[in-house]
């Protein structure tokens, strides 16, 4: 019985592995991080992203498993949410538990951190203006991103693509969207250091659009300061 419970497993195995080649063609490593790799690929005949969360070996792996698909399952909810809160994200295509995957829409664009550098001022105050909107639509709707900068950002022509929704949450507390806003601000300092008066234009439209974003604001002081307070001591 054993002999043929392992013959099954194998063959579910095999055919598990036949049908993601079926589904998958020409696939490229996109980025490896330390939680996930993302791998560009072609998918039913359409260009998409494979997010795979990475089995960390040093856990049980039961625990590991319980952690990785809540993990999916709040990104792929929070991205969800988000859309029908009007904010542009990755279309979802697919998601697999069993394979800790998550399959989504590849967008043409490129990293707003990468194009924010060299495009001129009035286009550079638009897109700026546009990230203050799209914070502000996120944090109304209680969704904080968790990991809000620039390199979390495509620009694709006219629109701005929020990704990577891996570290946020539903919240309402102001803690939490000023940690989203301050994240964002340190982005600006160290990557946009020449043209840091543009977060500025990112603040104005964010306070514009969202009747709470003056507290949040706040509360991002608050934040400054207790950071400027442990870095003394």
């Amino acid at each position: 019985m054993i002999i043929l419970a392992d013959t099954r497993t194998r063959a579910r195995t095999l055919e598990r592995l036949n049908i993601e080649k079926a589904l998958f063609a020409s696939v490229a490593v996109h980025r490896v991080g330390a939680e996930a790799r993302l791998d560009s690929a072609s998918w039913l005949g359409r260009e998409v992203v494979n997010k795979q969360r990475v089995v960390k070996g040093y856990r049980h792996p039961a625990l590991d498993k319980s952690i990785q698909t809540a993990r999916i399952k709040n990104e792929v909810r929070l991205m969800l949410e988000a859309r029908r809160a009007g904010v542009p994200v990755p279309i979802i295509y697919s998601v697999d538990l069993a394979a800790n995957r998550i399959v989504m829409e590849e967008i043409p664009g490129v990293r707003v951190k990468d194009a924010l550098e060299s495009l001129p001022k009035e286009k550079a105050e638009e897109v700026c203006r546009k990230i203050g909107a799209i914070a502000a639509r996120m944090h109304m709707n209680d969704i904080v991103h968790g990991d809000l900068t620039t390199s979390n950002m495509l620009l694709d022509g006219e629109r701005i693509v929020v990704i990577d929704f891996s570290l946020g949450s539903r919240t309402s507390e102001l803690e939490d969207k000023g940690v989203d806003i301050h994240l964002l601000e340190e982005a600006f300092h160290s990557a946009h250091y020449k043209r840091i008066e543009l977060f500025e234009v990112v603040r104005d439209s964010y306070t514009k659009a969202y009747h709470g974003g003056a507290d949040v604001l706040r509360k991002v002081k608050d934040i400054e300061k207790r950071g400027r307070y442990m870095r003394k001591e």
